[in-house]
């Protein structure tokens, strides 16, 4: 790569303290089950308030102000469809993000009654 051309982001060095405060603000955000749960039903699929609550299990004014939260954030937006509001992820990367974690931890859980498994840390 010639001298002054950067096609990627430079990784050794640390990053500016905006960036780290953006990705803790957003971090701080998905730290809320019923909101990671919220944005993860939503990685799967776009969907209304009232679907969403159903699917999370939470109580309509509740999600919705997950929601409101989630949507100032950035992470995710709305469109109207007629008289009805549709939330979707707004950032694809944090699909992947979340999507990634939860796989993993859920490919760490381990039945407690599924044999040969070792349940340990360092298995």
């Amino acid at each position: 790569m010639a001298a002054g051309n950067s096609t990627q982001s430079d990784t050794t060095g640390d990053p500016p303290a905006t960036v780290l405060a953006e990705a803790a603000a957003a971090f701080g955000l998905l730290a809320s089950p019923a909101r990671l749960h919220i944005v993860w039903a939503l990685a799967q699929a776009e969907s209304d308030v009232s679907h969403l609550a159903e699917r999370v299990g939470g109580a309509l004014p509740a999600v919705s102000q997950h929601l409101a939260k989630l949507k100032l954030a950035g992470l995710v937006r709305s469109r109207r469809e007629g008289r009805r509001v549709v939330y979707l992820v707004d950032d694809p990367d944090v699909v992947a993000v979340v999507r990634l974690l939860i796989e993993r931890l859920t490919q760490r859980t381990v039945p407690v009654n599924e044999p040969g498994r070792n349940r340990g840390l360092g298995a």
